[in-house]
């Protein structure tokens, strides 16, 4: 029969391999941790293609993402617009999608895959019909693409190519990116270099006088605050619009932060 020292040693003993596997986060036997939101790859869908601009894909900076120079805030050429069935008034900006082209004689052999980021909205010509230069007419599902984009699945002198889609995790170095506009009693923030899903659902601020204050969504990849925030380091608080992860960027922002600036954070969506 075991000792009462022995007893209480051994007791002693799980009692601080419990307190490890807590503090070290290593679930206990019987709990189940609540799922990571993690963006998955959806089905492929069918859709169209064209281009926009030329090699140098010039035209395609700015865009009603308001990403500004595509080449410095790390989207590059491998970019598109989509019609406003996928534009979704702003909140597909930063979305990524693989596309392939399909059941064309300009479809490059194998059919390869190229992946691009949307940047930017094409809008629809209603003097045009959806089947001949209406292309980004809703109901239509369509990609207008950068001319570099398009030119690694078909050639380019087709135009217009059937193309197979699907959405794609946002690979991203780094973590969100911060872009100030506005003054000391409205802030403008574009959000850029999101990963996971690419997209913004809802979006809070705080100053360090300040507790969180909601932002509205004002156009493509950017939202608003009308508060008094000068003076003040700035976090912010950020909701995916697909997998409704929330994530906080502490302290984003010194309390000498200026619009037109970029500021970085370390955090960044799954």
């Amino acid at each position: 029969m075991a000792s009462a020292s022995t007893s209480f040693s051994l007791a002693l003993t799980l009692f601080i391999l419990a307190t490890i596997a807590t503090s070290t986060g290593v679930a206990a036997i019987g709990y189940k941790a609540p799922p990571k939101l993690i963006f998955r790859p959806s089905s492929w869908s069918q859709a169209h293609a064209t281009f926009y601009g030329d090699e140098s894909a010039s035209e395609t900076m700015g865009g009603a993402c308001g990403y500004e120079n595509l080449f410095n805030n790390g989207y590059g050429t491998a970019t598109a617009a989509l019609s406003s069935t996928l534009f979704k008034k702003g909140y597909a900006c930063g979305t990524c999608y693989q596309i392939r082209c399909t059941g064309s004689k300009a479809c490059f052999r194998g059919s390869p895959i190229t992946t691009v980021t949307a940047t930017n909205l094409c809008p629809p010509n209603w003097s045009k019909d959806s089947n001949d230069g209406g292309w980004c007419n809703p109901p239509r599902v369509h990609f207008d693409m950068s001319k570099p984009a398009f030119m690694n699945i078909a050639n380019w002198k087709a135009g217009i190519v059937p193309i197979l889609f699907r959405r794609v995790p946002c690979m991203k170095k780094g973590g969100l990116r911060f872009s100030f506009q506005g003054n000391g009693y409205w802030l403008l923030v574009y959000v850029m270099n999101v990963g996971g899903g690419g997209d913004i659902g809802s979006m809070w601020v705080k100053g360090s006088k300040t507790g969180w204050i909601s932002m509205s969504h004002n156009w493509g990849a950017s939202y608003q605050a009308f508060a008094t925030l000068s003076g003040q380091s700035l976090s912010f608080k950020l909701t995916s619009y697909t997998t409704r992860q929330t994530i906080i960027a502490i302290n984003v922002a010194p309390t000498n932060w200026h619009v037109g600036f970029t500021y970085h954070s370390s955090v960044n969506f799954s």
